[in-house]
């Protein structure tokens, strides 16, 4: 054991005196690998970061909901005009839902606006704006920073109270507390009663934190009812999702009168929809990512290789010293084994910094997230390329006749 220790630590140190003696050709020679790192980690960087953006953002649609739309979350131009003569959804059907369904555990009709919100002299532009029943609350995870929820008698009396969004709070009250005060939505007047907990990006692009919910009953006095709703029903367990959906299909085409042999003219989403979508980006990055990355790593490879091989030219009458003084066959295949595999890990190393300043660009346009486990995959890689494009290089090296290798000139 002693031996090998000695034999790699001096492998080591012959291995990074020729790299640091070649510092050029050393560089060059990492030009290919940096480029497969970086493609690698920026590969793994955005589907962690889409991951981990899409969890997120499920958690804040609530877990195991339903929406009866008008529309498919996904379609085709074909689809969207055969789908916008669809029926509008109406709110009455949220009442079908929770009357009849036995697996859906709560219901609450939903609609959606978008307008300007004013305080004093400052005013934020398209906040999202949505109304529903107080029942929301048991089908999306909701938390206040501060205040309460509009009430089932806020409700009744289509009173004009309004939750906020933390964005919405920091743009109007930016040096006040926003509860109590009054704020204007279009030309309307409403009491602030609430402030929801920061949410985020959903899927990095829609921000919940831009929002302002009110009572449904103030939403249709004040802002129409003639639109489209969506029920969104929240399922008793995630093992009855199907049961649920089935039941609801069944509910909601005998209320709209759906003959047995027609389509159903009307959605359900869920969140499933998503990770088909998500599933299908990954396999497209997936694709391009390691076709890129192999391409750029046996370039890569293939010039360690050729680099090795000269150096193992170059150095042909110290490799004949190094064995008639004693060194055996496997010091002589470590030593260029340990030159090509420092090749690689340096590059390694500056691929990985790069591929960290990139994503700090990436993260302004979608999620991405360097992940510990990208990191230690990129090592492994490059020690992987280091083995396999530098032990044929090695072994030519150890096999050297120690005779032959001095006479070298």
């Amino acid at each position: 054991m002693a031996s090998i220790l000695i034999e790699l630590w001096e492998g080591l140190l012959i291995a990074g005196r020729s790299l640091f003696a070649h510092k050029l050709r050393s560089s060059l020679t990492m030009l290919g690998i940096v480029i497969g790192i970086v493609t690698i980690s920026g590969m793994f960087m955005i589907i962690n970061g889409l991951e981990r953006s899409f969890e997120n953002s499920l958690s804040m649609l609530g877990t195991n909901v339903l929406y009866v739309q008008k529309f498919d979350w996904f379609m085709g131009a074909t689809e969207y005009t055969k789908q916008r003569n669809r029926p509008n959804v109406s709110k009455d059907l949220a009442d079908n839902i929770r009357a009849q369904a036995k697996y859906v555990r709560a219901v609450a009709p939903t609609v959606r606006s978008s307008r300007p919100v004013r305080y004093r002299d400052r005013a934020l532009y398209g906040v999202h704006i949505e109304g529903s029943t107080p029942e929301i609350t048991r089908i999306s995870d909701i938390d206040l920073d501060a205040g309460r929820w509009y009430s089932d008698a806020d409700l009744q009396t289509a009173r004009p109270v309004a939750v906020i969004g933390s964005e919405v709070a920091e743009a109007l009250f930016p040096s006040e507390q926003p509860m109590g005060k009054h704020i204007r939505i279009g030309s309307n007047r409403f009491e602030v009663i609430g402030v929801l907990k920061r949410q985020g990006k959903f899927m990095g692009q829609f921000s919940f934190d831009e929002q302002v919910q009110i009572p449904l009953s103030t939403f249709e006095r004040l802002f129409g009812r003639f639109r489209s709703y969506t029920i969104e029903a929240k399922a008793a367990s995630a093992e009855v999702m199907h049961m649920a959906e089935d039941e609801i299909t069944g509910i909601v085409r005998v209320a709209r009168g759906v003959d047995a042999a027609e389509e159903d003219n009307f959605a359900i989403n869920k969140s499933q929809a998503f990770r088909d979508q998500i599933g299908q980006v990954k396999t497209t990055i997936y694709a391009i990512g390691i076709f890129l990355t192999g391409l750029a790593l046996v370039v890569g490879g293939i010039g360690v290789m050729n680099i090795m091989f000269v150096s193992v030219k170059e150095r042909t009458r110290e490799i004949g010293v190094r064995k008639a003084v004693g060194a055996s066959r496997r010091a002589v295949l470590v030593q260029f084994l340990i030159e090509a595999v420092g090749v690689c890990v340096g590059a390694g190393v500056i691929g990985i910094a790069v591929a960290g300043g990139f994503s700090l660009v990436i993260r302004q346009f979608i999620p991405a997230y360097l992940a510990p486990g990208t990191v230690m995959l990129a090592f492994s890689i490059c020690v992987g390329v280091g083995i396999i494009f530098g032990i044929s290089p090695a072994w030519n090296a150890a096999r050297m006749n120690p005779i032959d290798a001095l006479r070298h000139s």
